[in-house]
């Protein structure tokens, strides 16, 4: 029964993860061509929007995470800030979805902020909301499991739409602004369900985490498995955060595959990442979190090696490789939020504070410096290369479109393995983390309770 309860309550708190989940075509894959090639920004122009967009979205994180740690209210500390998100959010994804055909890098740069900002509001208290849900190694990936499986099928939802809209006689943005004003709706319902259905029970040391930022901060950082932890995620960020910003002009200009296949191609990736995350929870349970990580990056690697020898046609082959990438973004997902959520508690025991919404907005900050490195190097990088949107096929460099596609992604993903192979809190060390807190507290780990 309380297993049941505790599915149920994840599955309240998971089906917001859809709305956030729908942008990510949009805003990852399918914005910067919109801005670089057809509204005739270009490449560099859209890089260094962009980039600098990120750079100042990046400086509300601790801000937000610190908010999400201490703020008090009658309606908890991260709900405030996830209703405020929305608001901000919904603005900024309907304007940069919808421009018109005049939209130019300012354009582009102050609604990518606005929507960051919202962005950024909700994600980092709801991240740290999903953490505070269970206290067992497994009951975390659970958690980040289903929340990740809402979100892939937002990610499906959003890229089955473009594929539809253009079997129908739609361009391109008329698929956008459908996707943008659509998620309004859905988001209005989801979003509720989170805010009224699901409790933000206060952190257990919330009373006594008296902390100021630069304190937390210097806390956080001598946390060596967190060290390790978010440098590992930071390399395979910008291993996925390249082939994601080039996936469309892979395919258009490598391939030479037209919008539907362009389509189906990306609807295949997110099905194959939706279908990949109950397998990778399943290997998690057998050979720990870390280790099933690190083997679905090695097995996007082997994908990626054929990428180089792709020409133009190669769609089925390609498509072969968006299966096998697709199934290995499902651990890239599920998998080290929960790892994460198993080091704030390791904060927790080694410093007595709940630092978790600050430990996920430096999570959060690693996430886009990643993506806005991809775009800020990837994009300048090909036209220095002789890679340009204004020229025909045949005279592009497309080899360093694929070098940059995948051959710099495996390297990256090779170091990022290297790295969280040895994985230092294993489920055997996080029972004894636990252990060792019940004895020191007094009280038995309320674990059994929550999932």
């Amino acid at each position: 029964m309380n297993h049941n309860r505790g599915l149920w309550r994840d599955i309240r708190y998971g089906c917001a993860a859809f709305v956030l989940g729908v942008p990510t075509i949009p805003l990852f894959v399918l914005l910067p061509p919109l801005y670089a090639d057809t509204l005739g920004i270009g490449l560099t122009a859209t890089g260094i929007a962009l980039f600098f967009a990120r750079a100042f979205d990046v400086l509300s994180d601790p801000i937000v995470g610190y908010a999400s740690d201490h703020l008090k209210s009658r309606w908890g500390a991260r709900k405030p800030l996830i209703l405020m998100g929305t608001i901000l959010g919904g603005a900024g994804f309907v304007f940069l979805l919808t421009p018109s055909d005049g939209a130019g890098p300012w354009y582009l740069g102050f609604w990518a902020i606005i929507l960051y900002l919202g962005w950024t509001l909700i994600n980092i208290p709801y991240l740290s909301w999903g953490a505070s849900l269970s206290d067992e190694y497994q009951g975390r990936a659970r958690v980040t499991s289903i929340r990740e499986l809402f979100t892939i099928l937002g990610i499906v939802v959003a890229a089955a739409i473009p594929a539809i809209a253009s079997g129908l006689g739609y361009d391109e943005r008329g698929s956008l602004g459908f996707i943008a004003w659509g998620l309004l709706i859905v988001g209005t319902v989801l979003f509720f369900i989170l805010l009224r259905f699901v409790s933000d029970s206060p952190s257990r040391v919330s009373s006594t985490n008296n902390q100021n930022l630069r304190q937390t901060l210097r806390s956080i950082s001598s946390n060596g498995p967190f060290r390790l932890l978010i440098v590992s995620w930071l390399i395979n960020s910008l291993a996925n955060g390249m082939p994601a910003v080039l996936f469309i002009l892979f395919m258009k200009y490598l391939l030479d595959a037209n919008v539907v296949e362009r389509g189906i191609l990306t609807f295949a990736y997110f099905v194959a990442g939706l279908i990949g995350i109950p397998v990778w929870l399943q290997l998690s349970k057998r050979i720990g979190k870390h280790r099933a990580w690190s083997i679905a990056m090695l097995s996007a690697c082997l994908a990626f090696a054929f990428v180089p020898a792709m020409r133009e046609g190669d769609v089925f082959l390609f498509g072969m490789v968006c299966v096998v990438t697709g199934i290995a973004l499902g651990a890239d997902l599920a998998l080290p939020p929960a790892i994460q959520a198993d080091v704030v508690e390791y904060e927790l025991f080694r410093t007595g504070q709940e630092n978790s919404g600050m430990m996920f907005s430096i999570w959060s900050m690693v996430t886009k410096i990643a993506f806005a490195l991809s775009v800020l190097v990837a994009f300048p990088a090909l036209e220095a290369l002789g890679f340009s949107t204004d020229l025909p096929r045949e005279k592009n460099n497309l080899v360093a479109l694929a070098v940059f596609y995948a051959v710099i992604p495996i390297i990256l993903k090779l170091g990022a393995v290297t790295l969280v192979w040895q994985y230092p809190l294993t489920a055997k060390r996080q029972k004894i983390i636990q252990k060792r807190m019940e004895n020191r507290s007094g009280v038995r780990n309320p674990a059994t309770n929550k999932t």
